[in-house]
């Protein structure tokens, strides 16, 4: 018989869910990325780390991601010419930062860069995803994060 576990996270989210009696306890922190996971046990180092956070930052600036609602900006107010408003100056150049970085790596290092460090899947995930076997993922992502490193200047 299954018994119903309810469980609290700091955030004050309550996620209910079976699980067999005996199971175990499992602590998850949902701030952490794939790669600060990694990083932190040893296998991506502070350079590679470096690296990833900056190419996520760009990611991130530059609105790359998936929108989830409506955008609640206000509307442009018209002054005849049918004017539109640009992205503003700081997305553009992180757009272009990415790109750039990604360039650099290149498609066959990108996809997996990409689904772990601005995606935030798990590697087992993005190897999955990518039809790799198992710890392929670990050994790409690190030559991808090396040739990102150099291209942003790192030391």
């Amino acid at each position: 018989m299954r018994e119903l576990v309810e469980r609290r996270f700091e955030d004050g989210r309550v996620c209910e869910g079976a699980a067999a009696r005996g199971g175990r306890s499992v602590t998850v922190n949902l701030r952490e990325s794939p790669l600060a996971w990694l990083h932190a046990r040893g296998h991506v180092d502070a350079r590679q780390y470096e690296a990833g956070e900056r190419l996520r930052a760009d990611f991130e600036t530059a609105s790359l991601g998936p929108r989830v609602t409506m955008r609640w900006d206000a509307s442009p107010r018209g002054c005849g010419g049918g004017e539109t408003l640009d992205p503003t100056l700081a997305q553009v150049a992180a757009k272009r930062r990415f790109d750039g970085g990604l360039a650099t790596v290149g498609p066959g290092l990108g996809d997996v860069l990409w689904l772990v460090v601005c995606a935030g899947e798990g590697l087992a995930m993005a190897e999955k995803g990518l039809g790799w076997p198992a710890r392929a993922g670990k050994l790409v992502l690190g030559l991808a994060l090396d040739r990102l490193a150099d291209h942003y200047g790192l030391g």
